[in-house]
């Protein structure tokens, strides 16, 4: 790929310039650019660490969840064996009905799609909301921005959300699916801790689950894909992640060295182990990275959903997951302080669990 010549400029001052804008990723294509900004053109030492792309006949597992009943035991090992070597898998038969992910889909068009101005009043660095947009964490310590739009809200923190906080555009569709995606998310929970070997209420009984962040991501086409990325490589700060996305694609995990396309499956849901799993699982399961292409189509939607734990209880290896044979891997943290190192890691950097290790 051939990179194009990168002239002086103040990188600050453009930063600056369109975080003050408050009109995200779509504010700047709605003016009909032809070439990105270079905040968002990776640098050379990104490009110089990327790895190849393998997609011949290799997919993330899939997990049919449909007769739990009877298949409980099998949709158990399945999850194991996932959650250990790729640390991705697809759910099907999950429970939540086409029309609802379909709705929420359109509830995150919806919401980025509406006017620029009633969009701002979710523009806020305050931390003690509960809704914004267009806030990136790393957008000023990143060595690039990404190529896209976010609409986040703490649906559980653990308190439930004040209705009337959420946006008129999407209120009632994201009420419902986060109730959904709560039933959802407490069912892995309990498969998860089999998985492991534990009583299924062990990890729910650790208040693993606690918190629910539910994001909407809106990656408008880009004029120049190949320069820039949606979403950095990184691994999620979290317990575990269930991922909606829409038909487009665009979503690579890291296997075996080599980034594996996710393909867009009708009705299917995505699952992926998030860093505090991996480290109260001893490095049972694994947290893996994953990244999101920047893409000529567009726009592509998708909604992350973020369990999280309790952020000032005390947490490590569970003790019936090391031994003498098996020792632990990581010492004790708060969420609290595992997640004010991942932030000044950053997205792209070195994993956040090694400041952790024993």
């Amino acid at each position: 790929m051939e990179v194009p010549e990168v002239l002086p400029f103040d990188r600050n001052n453009e930063l600056k310039a369109f975080d003050d804008m408050k009109a995200g990723v779509k504010g700047l294509v709605d003016t009909r650019i032809e070439k990105i900004p270079q905040m968002f053109i990776r640098t050379l030492d990104e490009l110089a660490k990327d790895l190849p792309v393998h997609d011949e006949g290799i997919e993330i597992p899939m997990i049919d969840m449909g007769c739990m009943d009877h298949r409980r035991k099998d949709i158990i090992d399945e999850i194991r064996h996932a959650s250990k070597t790729w640390g991705f898998f697809q759910l099907s038969n999950h429970g939540i009905p086409l029309i609802v992910t379909k709705e929420m889909i359109e509830g995150v068009h919806k919401f980025h799609e509406q006017d620029m101005e009633t969009k701002k009043q979710f523009y806020t660095k305050d931390p003690s909301s509960k809704v914004n947009c267009n806030v990136i964490i790393d957008l000023y310590n990143g060595k690039s921005a990404d190529w896209r739009d976010t609409f986040r809200c703490q649906f559980l923190s653990p308190d439930p959300i004040n209705p009337q906080e959420l946006p008129d555009t999407c209120r009632d569709i994201i009420l419902e699916y986060g109730k959904r995606i709560i039933s959802l998310g407490d069912t892995l929970t309990e498969l998860f801790s089999e998985a492991l070997g534990i009583s299924k209420d062990h990890l729910k009984g650790m208040d693993c689950n606690q918190c629910l962040t539910i994001n909407g991501n809106y990656y408008p086409a880009c004029p120049e894909p190949e320069l820039t990325l949606g979403t950095k490589n990184h691994a999620d700060p979290v317990f575990f992640t269930i991922l909606l996305q829409d038909h487009i694609g665009g979503l690579q995990v890291l296997h075996q060295s080599s980034w594996i396309n996710v393909k867009p499956i009708p009705g299917a849901l995505i699952v992926n182990i998030g860093d505090f799993l991996q480290l109260i699982s001893n490095d049972k399961f694994k947290s893996v990275e994953h990244r999101v292409l920047a893409n000529r189509v567009g726009p592509r939607v998708s909604v992350p959903c973020f369990f999280k734990p309790n952020s000032t209880k005390l947490y490590g290896p569970i003790k019936e997951l090391f031994s003498e044979e098996n020792p632990r891997v990581y010492k004790d943290a708060t969420y609290k302080e595992y997640y004010e190192h991942f932030l000044s890691v950053g997205l792209g950097g070195e994993s956040a669990l090694n400041y952790f290790k024993v």
